[in-house]
């Protein structure tokens, strides 16, 4: 594991996006890892919370990152996940104080993240034309369920809600007819995170353009939209043909063999893309005559005839272990890896190769582990400062304008 200093620095070398302002204003999961895409890449980011509290994710806790938290509002492990490298200021921004900061703030930013409902910054006189008045510069990320326009414009949408109402569910799960079948969510909240990285992409575009003209630019980004697009070839396929896909569990819809298989000691999941590389599996695992059947020479047959091919696949694993699985396949050129637990995945020895995960010491000393970012980058790569802020760690500093970071 790499060891990266406490502070605000912990970069080395000036980031990728050093100079550049982000006012964030949203809470929970899209919009910060969106804010803290950009702090990891040099951004100066400075996050507005609400007083005594502050974003809610604040507050879901335990976990702690420590066992024995010193401020119950500064520890939350599902806070420090998408809120590293920023500053927080406690602003109210239902007051005409606290709205006049976030103004003032504003007209110093390049960059605004808010994923309030609809309308909200609107009473509160912190919309886009409001501040682009006081900012054409100001580029305003705008994150919510359904986006600012359309009849569900005003529902409240949380990540679940859009995998299920975006076609998500739908395809994940085990058929209708087997045992566990029906629609599932996926284990993390993967319409919040597309979302965020959707969000840093299209700020950066709005940045570069803005060499050019000199203005900012509003942006629309809607959770179910980004599902809408992440639905990529299940959706296309429907587009073209009309026809509804149904859930197959692990089971890829376009090549076959493509599932979970158990091992003596475990599971593993093996994935063959064509026809040479199932003739390369089953000399590994000693099926050669199955590939010589008429059933499963192509993948088209094999597709078809899943059902039959997938207990050939099982007797033949069933009795290996998955490291000697693995070795097969590895040699045989076939795609395939153990099913990892998570206490599993930070033991791989390619994870901790590629450094994912990262010491960085807390505000108190303390050494804690977090997750890297995945970017890798030759001369600016993302920094590590060490901590998410406290609350309200910087509101002294905003009295005098933009506060310097640490």
């Amino acid at each position: 594991m790499t060891m990266a200093g406490s502070g605000r620095g912990g970069r080395g070398a000036g980031g990728s996006l050093d100079g550049l302002r982000v006012l964030d204003l949203s809470r929970v999961l899209a919009g910060p890892l969106a804010a803290q895409i950009l702090a990891d890449l040099g951004a100066d980011v400075l996050k507005i919370e609400r007083p005594g509290r502050g974003d809610d994710s604040r507050e879901w806790a335990p976990p702690h990152m420590t066992s024995e938290p010193l401020s119950l509002l500064d520890e939350s492990v599902y806070f420090w996940t998408c809120n590293r490298g920023k500053q927080s200021a406690e602003v109210d921004i239902g007051s005409a104080e606290g709205q006049a900061t976030v103004r003032r703030l504003a007209a110093e930013a390049d960059v605004l993240i808010e994923n309030f409902k609809v309308g909200t910054l609107a009473r509160c006189g912190l919309d886009y034309d409001t501040l682009a008045a006081v900012n054409p510069r100001l580029i305003y990320c705008s994150i919510t369920g359904f986006g600012q326009t359309g009849p569900y414009r005003e529902r409240p949408g949380y990540d679940t809600i859009v995998q299920a109402l975006g076609g998500l569910m739908s395809i994940t799960g085990n058929p209708d007819d087997e045992p566990g079948g029906g629609p599932r969510k996926c284990g993390v909240a993967v319409a919040d995170q597309m979302t965020a990285l959707y969000s840093a992409v299209a700020i950066l575009a709005a940045v570069n353009e803005r060499q050019r003209s000199g203005h900012g630019q509003y942006i629309d980004m809607s959770l179910l939209d980004v599902q809408v697009a992440a639905l990529s070839n299940i959706g296309m396929n429907f587009l073209a043909t009309g026809r509804t896909p149904r859930r197959f569990g692990n089971r890829l819809s376009t090549v076959y063999p493509s599932d979970d298989f158990r091992c003596r000691d475990g599971d593993i999941m093996l994935i063959v893309g064509n026809d040479e590389q199932f003739r390369r599996f089953c000399r590994a695992v000693g099926l050669t005559e199955v590939a010589q059947d008429p059933r499963f020479a192509r993948n088209s047959a094999r597709l078809e005839h899943a059902d039959q091919l997938a207990p050939l696949i099982s007797k033949a694993l069933a009795s290996r272990t998955v490291a000697e699985c693995q070795r097969l396949l590895d040699e045989a050129g076939v795609p395939a890896s153990r099913i990892n637990d998570v206490a599993q995945v930070f033991e791989d020895p390619q994870v901790v190769s590629r450094g994912m995960v990262r010491r960085v010491r807390d505000s108190h000393g303390r050494e804690v582990r977090v997750l890297a970012n995945p970017i890798r980058m030759s001369r600016t790569p993302p920094g590590y400062a060490g901590v998410a802020p406290s609350l309200g760690e910087a509101n002294a500093r905003i009295d005098q304008g933009w506060p310097a970071r640490d």
